[in-house]
Parts: structure tokens; sequence; C-alpha cells
């Protein structure tokens, strides 16, 4: 499983912080940063989920208000919008 972030949409909440400890606040742009990923177009930035993590990911997927976290499976299906 992996996460995708869109940093571009984010929009500060930090309800992603909450959820997941992969995600960080960065206070001075007034997004979150997503720990350990790698950057793989113009802000979208990707990482694998460790199998401990999996459901702290997922809500945090489903905490973002603006959808900029996707999870999705081995085959690049969409788990969680």
């Amino acid at each position: 499983m992996r996460i995708e972030y869109d940093r571009d949409t984010c929009i500060g909440m930090f309800q992603c912080v909450a959820e997941w400890d992969a995600f960080e606040r960065d206070e001075s742009a007034g997004k979150a940063v997503l720990a350990d990923s790698e950057e793989v177009e113009a802000d979208l930035f990707v990482r694998e989920v460790p199998a401990d993590a999996e459901l702290d990911a997922k809500f945090a997927a489903r905490s973002c208000p603006v959808d900029a976290i996707r999870i999705l499976d081995d085959d690049g299906e969409q788990l969680i919008p």
C-alpha cells in the first residue's frame, strides 16, 4: 500500500497530523509535510505505508477536508479518496 499527498491541494487544517505521525506541521508554509516521501511530480509526494501504519494512513486520508491524500493498493487502485 502507498500514500499520495498533493501538497498544493493542502489547506493546512493539519487533521492528517493528528491521525498519522508520518504527517508533520510546516507552520511557515501552512501545509502538512509527509515524512520520508519522494516528490514524484510538482507538489505530489509518495511513500510506502508500513503494514503497522495502514489504519493510521487510511484515517489520515479520510480526515483530509480537501482530499489531498489518496491511499493506493499495490496495483495502483485507489482505496481511499
